[in-house]
């Protein structure tokens, strides 16, 4: 029940913070005249208690009683002591609640920030528009296939977001190229990955995500960059990724050449496996695309 502060008797003890009893029958009569269902009861006494925990009104414990009460020094002793235990967990509920509050408050605005890096990304690399999104919303759905869930889910969802950060340290030149690129500037193109490690490596909430980023580009015969790992060297949020990327590259246009076809592309995918992909990510990428409910959804469904 809710009251203004000096509103009733509850509203009177939450004003002046001071505890009060009421035991006389015709004084809890007259006091709660004007509430017909508090009046139908026929309570003989009342108490009322102000709940307030750090200096702070959490609210008024009342009690009614049908009876008239037979207070002594230790049941008000007893209501003392319940009266506060009942503040300062209302307290701490509210801190907790305040705290969750803010926790999502403050993971949405990671969020929003880094889709807002990543979309930034997609428009300085015109070729790529809307690629983050894209390849993000089928990761994660990738994952989740391959029972990835709870905090590593959230983890992978940055990571496919920022995968490409690191070309920020590629210039223009190199990043906008319509045509093929020389050695060189395939090697400057490739330190994309470590660019991306020193920009997220400090950043401690975006650590956890550096998996896509900097792996993303090692394959699973070892003869991926920047490090040459092999296998299940590789952490699975970058296997699980390195399909849905190559995937959404083939499948889009580019200056250089037209998109492939979605069948045409799945059949490189699955020439791959063993040799860039994981054959285990590529079985259940293939399962993804191309079977029932989830082909009828996605934009990657497997139709020439």
């Amino acid at each position: 029940m809710q009251l203004r502060v000096g509103e009733g008797l509850a509203g009177r003890v939450a004003l002046e913070r001071e505890r009060l009893l009421i035991d006389d029958p015709a004084a809890v009569e007259r006091a709660f005249a004007g509430a017909d269902r508090l009046s139908r009861e026929g309570f003989r006494s009342y108490v009322a208690v102000p709940l307030v925990s750090k200096g702070v009104l959490q609210g008024v414990l009342e009690v009614f009683h049908h009876q008239p009460l037979d207070v002594d020094d230790d049941w008000l002793d007893f209501l003392t002591a319940l009266s506060l235990q009942a503040a300062m967990a209302i307290d701490d509920a509210r801190l907790f609640t305040d705290l969750q509050r803010s926790n999502t408050e403050l993971r949405l605005a990671y969020d929003t920030t880094i889709e807002g890096w990543a979309r930034a990304l997609d428009l300085r690399d015109q070729e790529t528009e809307g690629h983050s999104r894209r390849v993000t919303d089928l990761t994660v759905d990738l994952a989740t296939s391959m029972g990835v869930n709870g905090a590593r889910l959230v983890h992978v969802r940055r990571g496919a977001l920022l995968h490409d950060i690191g070309k920020m340290g590629v210039p223009d030149a190199i990043l906008r190229k319509p045509g093929k690129l020389t050695p060189e500037e395939r090697r400057v193109m490739q330190r994309h990955t470590v660019y991306a490690l020193d920009l997220l490596m400090p950043i401690g909430f975006l650590r956890p995500a550096l998996d896509i980023p900097y792996c993303h580009h090692e394959k699973w015969d070892g003869s991926g960059y920047p490090r040459g790992l092999r296998g299940e060297e590789i952490p699975q949020a970058a296997r699980i990724f390195a399909v849905v990327d190559v995937y959404d590259a083939l499948t889009s246009d580019r200056p250089y050449r037209r998109a492939w076809a979605p069948g045409r592309a799945l059949e490189h995918i699955r020439s791959e496996a063993g040799k860039h992909f994981e054959p285990q990510v590529v079985e259940a990428f293939l399962d993804l695309v191309e079977g029932g409910d989830q082909a009828s959804r996605h934009p990657y469904r497997a139709y020439d």
